[in-house]
C-alpha cells in the first residue's frame, strides 16, 4: 500500500469512533508494522491533520476535520455503486431517484481516472425483484418518521382480516419481495411489521410519538429475533 493510501486509511479508521485507537489496532487493519503507523501519524500531524494522542494509549481525530469528497478508494467507489444499484432497484420511486442523483453527484467530483470504476463497478446486485404495488406512499412514511408523528392505518393481514390501528412509525424496511413499515402498534402494545401493499389506507396525524424514536429503534433492533410480523 502506498504511503498516501495508508495516511488516508488511518484518517478513515480514526473517523469511525470517538475513542482512542491504538497503533496495534491500526497496524493490524492496514497489515503493516506499528513503526510504520507511528511514522504515518507523525506525517499526518505534520500536515496539520488534527490527530491527538500518543504511543501506548491511542489516537483520536478531533472534530471538525473532513476530507474532500473525491478522496474515495476503489473499494469505497464499489460500495457506493453497489448501494445505489440496490436502492434504485428495490426502493420506492422517490428514493430510487435520490439514489441516482447521489451517483451523479459522486461522479461529478471524482477524478476522471476513477469515474470508470463508478460506471463499471466490480460489485453488482441482481436485478430488482418483482415488486408488489404499495398502497401507501413510502416517501410520506419517511416524512412521518422524521417528524415523529403517529399514523392511523387500515391494515389487511394475510388471512384477509382488517384492523384499524394507530402506529408510531420507526423504519421503512425491506422484506424478501416487498417494502414494509416497522412501527410500535398501540393496538398490540408491541413492535409490528406492516407490509406496505397491505396497508389499505393511512392517515398521517398531527399527534407526536410520546417516546424518543431513536430509543424505540434501538429497542426494536434488540428485539429483532423475537419480532412478530402481522
Amino acid at each position: 500500500m502506498r504511503k498516501a493510501d495508508r495516511l488516508f486509511q488511518i484518517v478513515q479508521i480514526l473517523r469511525r469512533t470517538t475513542r482512542p485507537v491504538t497503533a496495534d489496532a491500526i497496524a493490524a487493519e492496514l497489515e503493516t508494522s506499528k513503526r510504520s503507523v507511528y511514522r504515518d501519524i507523525a506525517a499526518l500531524i505534520g500536515q496539520r491533520v488534527p490527530v491527538r494522542g500518543e504511543a501506548g494509549i491511542g489516537y483520536v481525530l478531533e472534530g471538525g476535520f473532513d476530507l474532500p469528497p473525491l478522496m474515495l478508494t476503489a473499494d469505497e467507489i464499489d460500495a457506493v455503486a453497489l448501494g445505489v444499484q440496490w436502492v434504485a432497484g428495490h426502493a420506492d420511486p422517490a428514493l430510487a431517484r435520490a439514489a441516482r442523483d447521489v451517483l451523479a453527484k459522486v461522479a461529478a467530483v471524482l477524478p476522471e481516472e476513477m469515474r470508470g470504476l463508478l460506471e463499471d463497478p466490480a460489485a453488482r446486485t441482481p436485478p430488482s425483484w418483482d415488486q408488489v404495488a404499495d398502497r401507501v406512499d413510502a416517501a410520506q412514511l419517511r416524512s412521518a418518521i422524521r417528524a415523529a408523528r403517529k399514523i392511523a392505518i387500515l391494515y389487511t393481514d394475510p388471512s384477509g382480516a382488517q384492523t384499524e390501528r394507530t402506529v408510531w412509525p420507526l423504519v421503512v424496511g425491506y422484506l424478501d419481495s416487498a417494502r414494509a413499515l416497522i412501527a410500535w402498534c398501540e393496538l398490540r402494545n408491541d413492535f409490528r411489521t406492516f407490509r406496505l401493499d397491505r396497508i389499505d389506507h393511512a392517515t398521517f396525524l398531527d399527534a407526536r410519538i410520546p417516546s424518543d424514536p431513536a430509543a424505540l429503534r434501538r429497542k426494536w433492533r434488540a428485539s429483532l429475533t423475537a419480532a412478530t410480523t402481522d
